[in-house]
């Protein structure tokens, strides 16, 4: 039985050749090719493409360009590239219309995916991603013989990436030589591996690497959640490195683990990053209505406002610039510096948090051992039948007294002067509910969770709860 694509505002994700094929993938690239036309009409420019490491991205790759080409825009292959250094070189290319990304970020090695990126380097607004999917369904146009759009290739988009991100005036390079890091680096042969090692070989680093062969054969499950890093661990522990860095498939996502081989989830990734920003640059940090309150803590240390949008870059990008953040990201390890672009950046979070050691002349477990810490649980459970605000009439008419909501994005209770929140909210590719909670202690928050999950028990449609 075929799997079925998930859709999302950006693009979109399937198993390769069981749902995702290259006949999706051209008809998908010439809907987008044909949105372009609608928006732009025959402006000129063209649309880059780029791909990660898994096996079938130079498959796919040729597929929507195919697709794209047969709607008249050429295409501009940058090759095996992460995530945040496509959209870059998107952004600094003023011919650009846009762009296309063949990856499924940090999904199981037999799924890939499409991405696609505006012509200012972020990813699609949900509003353009719903016309490309109409077009995909209802039929893309196409051009005549005549008409049909050329290919080129172009080198170097991975060196553009480093030279941007070590020209940035907050990454202190003399710093960080200084300090000679010891760093375990595993890039789960992804992406990551060469701009990884490029960059930290320039900012004088000595690389442990573990699996930095780009040839996508990953060989654990690719997200660099604390219960995937246990080779990384004992690499440090082995090399005696001063931290480790774990990127996912698309580079996109830094994970770290300490001195002692120890990791310590990717909330930290963010907290650290916001600490280093705003002592450098004070103003607003924004980050998503899931993440860890350690980043908040970070700002409120450093006397700034914190935002809280809904989960999704797209979401985060869109209330950095309303805000006039200086910082913001989530907390699955993602930083976004609008000095640099306003998408999520593995590469750039590591000098952050290299610089952040620096400066303070500390290893990574002595600035945790000084910062307040908390316990995040995650659940999933079936999503009731009929709407959700019966869910969410509950969960407030239950709740203890002193709770702050927001209302962006599902549901999230805050109780600050505890130190506790929940946040429950329908997924956007399943059909189940998340239920994310945090406290001070590991009881409390699953205490928490499992309140939440008693109210949606309570709810029409027989939701059966299940970790994860």
């Amino acid at each position: 039985m075929q799997e079925p694509l998930i859709v999302s505002a950006s693009g979109i994700r399937g198993v390769v050749g069981d749902g995702l094929t290259p006949e999706v993938a051209a008809r998908y690239g010439a809907a987008y090719g044909t949105f372009l036309t609608s928006v732009r009409g025959d402006a000129g420019g063209h649309v880059i493409l780029a791909r990660d490491s898994r096996t079938s991205g130079p498959l796919l790759v040729d597929a929507v360009a195919a697709g794209v080409r047969s709607t008249g825009w050429p295409v501009v292959d940058v090759g095996l590239a992460p995530t945040p250094t496509a959209l870059l070189a998107v952004q600094d290319d003023d011919r650009a219309a846009g762009g296309v990304i063949v990856t499924a970020s940090h999904n199981p090695v037999q799924w890939n995916g499409l991405k696609l990126a505006s012509s200012g380097g972020e990813f699609v607004s949900v509003e353009d991603g719903r016309r490309v999917q109409a077009l995909y369904s209802e039929g893309p146009d196409h051009a005549a013989w005549d008409g049909l759009g050329g290919r080129a290739e172009r080198e170097g988009a991975v060196e553009h990436h480093v030279e941007r991100i070590l020209a940035l005036p907050i990454v202190d390079r003399e710093a960080i030589a200084a300090a000679s890091f010891v760093v375990a680096l595993d890039s789960v042969r992804g992406a990551g591996g060469p701009i990884m090692s490029l960059l930290l070989d320039r900012l004088g680093c000595r690389v442990e690497g573990l699996d930095l062969e780009p040839d996508g054969r990953f060989p654990r499950p690719p997200e660099p959640v604390p219960e995937n890093l246990g080779e990384l661990s004992r690499r440090v522990r082995e090399t005696g490195a001063d931290l480790g860095l774990a990127v996912d498939p698309d580079v996109d996502r830094l994970a770290l683990v300490d001195g002692e081989g120890t990791p310590v989830g990717e909330d930290w990734t963010l907290a650290l990053a916001v600490e280093y920003v705003l002592s450098k640059t004070p103003g607003p940090v924004v980050t998503n209505l899931s993440s860890s309150r350690v980043i908040s803590d970070a700002a409120r240390r450093a006397g700034q406002p914190v935002h809280l949008a809904a989960v999704g870059e797209a979401n985060v990008a869109r209330r950095m610039r309303e805000t006039g953040a200086v910082v913001g990201g989530e907390g699955n390890g993602g930083v976004m510096l609008p000095a640099l672009h306003l998408t999520r950046d593995a590469p750039l979070a590591a000098c952050l948090v290299l610089g952040l050691l620096a400066a303070e002349g500390v290893s990574l477990e002595g600035w945790l051992a000084h910062r307040p810490h908390y316990a995040i649980v995650k659940r999933r459970t079936a999503r009731p039948d009929g709407s959700p605000e019966a869910l969410y009439r509950a969960l407030l008419a239950d709740a203890p007294p002193g709770a702050s909501e927001d209302r962006q994005d599902g549901l999230r209770l805050d109780w600050p002067e505890k130190g506790r929140w929940v946040h429950v909210r329908p997924s956007g590719t399943e059909p189940i509910l998340r239920v994310i909670a945090e406290a001070r202690t590991t009881d409390e928050a699953d205490d928490l969770a499992a309140w939440a999950l008693a109210r949606v028990a309570e709810i029409p449609g027989d939701p059966s709860p299940a970790a994860g």
